[in-house]
């Protein structure tokens, strides 16, 4: 029974390379919902301004959001924290909720690529 469990699991595909390249591929493979979103911001911020200064802080926004997508639990968990937030009436609570969708995403930063 165990092992049928384990087949209804998704695998979660690994991290790509950290270049925008390997990050859009990626995103087009494991997360299409994503991808209008990467590249009308990578238009916006790279493309239309032909400035790459914006780059690292572009492929660290991205990251986040892929590493959270790629992972139907953990990105359903995330937005139920970020919601439940959102339509509490106690600020201890509410703050508690963020703070942990905030530790979600800074783990989400620091994943590796392969991982």
């Amino acid at each position: 029974m165990a092992a049928h469990a384990a087949e209804l699991d998704p695998v979660v595909p690994p991290m790509p390379e950290r270049n925008p390249k390997a990050l859009h591929e990626a995103i087009a493979e494991h997360a299409p919902e994503l991808l209008p979103d990467f590249d009308a911001h990578w238009k916006r911020a790279i493309g239309d301004t032909f400035d790459l200064g914006p780059v690292p802080a572009f492929v660290a926004r991205w990251w986040v959001e892929y590493a959270i997508a790629r992972d139907p639990k953990l990105d359903a968990h995330l937005h139920d924290l970020e919601q439940r937030a959102a339509e509490s009436t106690d600020f201890a609570e509410a703050k508690a909720l963020l703070e942990e969708a905030s530790r979600i995403r800074h783990k989400a930063l620091r994943t590796e690529p392969g991982e």
